[in-house]
């Protein structure tokens, strides 16, 4: 009998360690997956019947909020403006986790569930009044942003304009855009139909082309190269450099042109200056493989290029906001290394990418954190949370990037006047890379800053798949940004 008792008790003790485990992994270790779970109707009710926070601009305009509606889920939220700061918000939708901008960044403050706001919650019950999540105050200039989606249209491109001190992104655009209220409408049937629709194809308005879109940088990546340049000590401004009408690839039978005559340079030399000014193919092409890929590719990724890039958020706040890696190739042969020095080739990046390069130019070399933040409020007005600035890195000295300063101010003042700025110098570097078949259409590149000689913006505007040169097709759009950013 005492055989059967015991043999019983060991089966109740292996039953409850087996409850316990289960109880344990579905309590601890699925819990965000089981909540994150579009099945999960209770976690759905939750999540769509909280008060979420306002997501604000620097200057108190509301991109997102939410309102109070008769039906099942309380609030709903709404988009002012919705396709203009589409990139910046992200959505929340009722059959869609929210995985983008800052609705996923910022999920756990905006919903009231982060650990910073466990007095609220507490207040909140006590009282019996509803919680209401934290607000999202960020560095978006509504001006500048609706003046870089504006002059962009109905064109496929980005453009992304970063305060040059600190990091601050002022504007972030991406076209074509989307309604992120078609999204969060309670109508699941209609929410589910507007994210198919949205997110079919390649070319899905819900991919922001600032952040998460690879694009060959063309000759603005020139600058990256002359900064490697400068720092061996062995190149100024006036230093010749070989060049020439057309240059034959290292092992290869391929030549490669200029678009300009004058970046031919005289008697096949051109000075590192005019190189940049008239954007020399044959002049960059060589003296990227006369450097080495080592030297090209370690500036790179100083720059940042090669490591994902967090824009806003951490795992304690919700899904982080991040950019894709861009990419200089590894151990490329010299002919793939005069591509990649052109901006060419394996060589890609994103617009964030590319305004990171103009802003650490006007910062002295010191490359700034991009960051979209600037502080978090709770519903009482209490600051949780303020943004600091941080150096991700020091790139250059600022002998080279005064000197890199001179030669992009060059770009204006010598290859496109019709870039300048009245009463104010602007240092630019157009670029233009070929891409599609045979070569047939263009990636229209701008970055740079203004004022040259008290860098107050950094830019950088991409136009995908034009037909005209980048100063035509995106030089544009950076002047009209400089021009209202200056003027405030």
């Amino acid at each position: 009998m005492n055989k059967y008792l015991r043999q019983l008790f060991t089966a109740v003790v292996a039953l409850f360690v087996i409850l316990g485990l289960s109880s344990t992994i579905i309590m601890a270790v699925r819990a965000n997956a089981l909540n994150n779970d579009p099945r999960n109707a209770r976690s759905l009710y939750h999540q769509l019947g909280a008060y979420r926070g306002a997501i604000l601009a620097s200057d108190g305009t509301v991109m997102a909020k939410s309102e109070p509606v008769n039906d099942a889920f309380k609030y709903l939220r709404t988009y002012s403006n919705g396709p203009l700061y589409a990139p910046v918000t992200g959505f929340f939708s009722i059959n869609q986790t929210a995985d983008r901008g800052l609705e996923a960044s910022r999920s756990m403050l905006l919903n009231g569930e982060a650990d910073s706001l466990i007095w609220q919650r507490a207040k909140a019950m006590l009282t019996g009044t509803t919680n209401q999540g934290a607000s999202i105050e960020t560095s978006i200039d509504p001006k500048l942003q609706q003046v870089a989606y504006d002059q962009l249209g109905t064109r496929d491109g980005a453009a992304v304009a970063i305060e040059v001190n600190t990091g601050r992104i002022l504007a972030m655009v991406s076209t074509p855009s989307y309604d992120p209220n078609k999204l969060a409408t309670h109508d699941a049937k209609a929410a589910s139909q507007a994210y198919n629709e949205l997110s079919a194809g390649q070319n899905s308005p819900l991919i922001n082309r600032a952040t998460s879109q690879l694009y060959p940088p063309g000759s603005t990546f020139k600058t990256i190269v002359a900064s490697a340049a400068l720092e061996t000590g062995d190149y100024q401004t006036d230093t010749k450099i070989p060049a020439g009408s057309s240059y034959t690839l290292p092992g290869t039978a391929t030549q490669l042109p200029n678009d300009e005559a004058q970046a031919d340079g005289v008697n096949g030399q051109i000075s590192l200056q005019e190189a940049v000014a008239w954007s020399s193919n044959t002049a960059f092409a060589q003296l990227g493989v006369k450097l080495g890929a080592s030297k090209v590719s370690d500036m790179a990724t100083k720059l940042g290029f090669g490591s994902t890039i967090t824009i806003d958020g951490t795992e304690s706040t919700g899904t982080p906001m991040t950019a894709t890696a861009s990419t200089f190739p590894s151990d490329p042969t010299d002919d793939k290394l005069a591509l990649a020095s052109i901006g060419q080739g394996d060589t890609t990046a994103t617009p964030l990418q590319m305004a990171m390069v103009a802003q650490a130019i006007a910062n002295n070399g010191k490359l700034m954190q991009p960051t979209l933040v600037d502080r978090v409020r709770a519903a009482d007005l209490t600051v949780l949370s303020q943004t600091k600035p941080q150096t991700m890195a020091n790139a250059f000295s600022k002998d080279s990037a005064d000197k890199l300063t001179t030669m992009m101010e060059s770009v204006v003042t010598e290859a496109n006047p019709q870039l300048a700025i009245d009463g104010i110098k602007v240092a630019v570097k157009t670029g233009t890379a070929q891409i599609g078949t045979d070569n047939s259409a263009i990636d229209g590149w701008v970055i740079g800053f203004a004022p040259a000689d008290n860098p107050q913006i950094a830019v950088a505007v991409l136009v995908h798949n034009t037909d005209v040169y980048g100063s035509l097709a995106a030089g544009p759009i950076m002047r009209a940004m400089m021009q209202e950013a200056l003027q405030q």
